[in-house]
Order: C-alpha cells, then structure tokens, then sequence
C-alpha cells in the first residue's frame, strides 16, 4: 500500500502527501543538499541522476539531470522562490523533454507530525490541460519509487 497520496484540486492543481518517521530537518535537507538528492529522486529502478544542482537560497538555480543508461535522458530546471530552514520550499520547475514544459510552481511544507514529518507538496500549473499532460507521464509511480528510496535513507 502507498504511503503516498496525490489528488487535484480545481483545475490547476496538484497536492502530494506523505509521512516520514524522521524529523522535519531531515526531510527538508534531502530536498536541498545535491549530495542526498542524487540518492533518492531517481524515479522508476534504473535511473540515475549524474548531474544536480541545488543552490538553496532565494534566487538559486535548480538543475536535475536523469539517465537510464539505455538513451533515455532528461532533465529538469528552475529556480527557488523561498526557504523557511526545516519547515517550507516555494520554487518553480519546468521539465525539458526536451521542450520545456509550462512553469510549474511548488511549494512543498514540512510539518512535526508526533515523531515524524508529513510533507505536503502542492503544485500549480498554467491551465488544466498542462496538469493533465504531467498528470498522464506516470509521475505518481515515480514518486512513490523516489520516497520510497527517501525514507530508507532517513
């Protein structure tokens, strides 16, 4: 059973949930520090990332790089918004495949939830037929793989 839950709200958005039996700090380090990304938000078994950059701070760069090693590649660019340390990411995003998508904005929370954490990701995109299209490449499934990775580590 998924420990990660995905559902839309009107027609531009997309709230992720899930609980981790680790402390907010440590959620929200895996989401900024390159070095614990690069082991966790690889998707689907065989993917890697050799390329991540992650300049946490107001203004900082965001680039993601995958491989499958069998031709299959792209990435993923944007730009942080806002950092509240351990509890609140807003950046934008927009996936190279290999034209860019629409700006996807995100804000992603990190709450104290007794002795772990639920981390609440809510996604807006432009219009309802952009969400649909994210919605329709199987990013649930690699989701699930890649926090599901995540909660290993942690």
């Amino acid at each position: 059973m998924s420990k990660l839950t995905l559902r839309t709200e009107g027609d531009t958005h997309v709230v992720v949930t899930r609980r981790f039996a680790a402390p907010p700090q440590a959620v929200y380090r895996a989401h900024t520090e390159p070095e614990l990304i690069q082991k966790w938000l690889l998707g689907p078994e065989g993917w890697t990332m050799p390329v991540c950059i992650s300049e946490a701070r107001a203004g900082g760069r965001i680039r993601y790089e995958w491989t499958n090693g069998k031709g299959g590649a792209f990435h993923l660019t944007g730009e942080y918004l806002e950092l509240e340390a351990w509890r609140r990411i807003v950046h934008v995003e927009r996936m190279h495949l290999p034209a860019p998508t629409p700006n996807n904005h995100v804000e992603t929370t990190f709450d104290a939830d007794g002795d772990g954490t639920l981390m609440t990701i809510r996604m807006t995109l432009p219009d309802a037929q952009t969400r649909a299209a994210m919605l329709a490449t199987g990013m649930e499934r690699g989701m699930e793989a890649s926090y599901g990775r995540l909660e290993g580590m942690i």
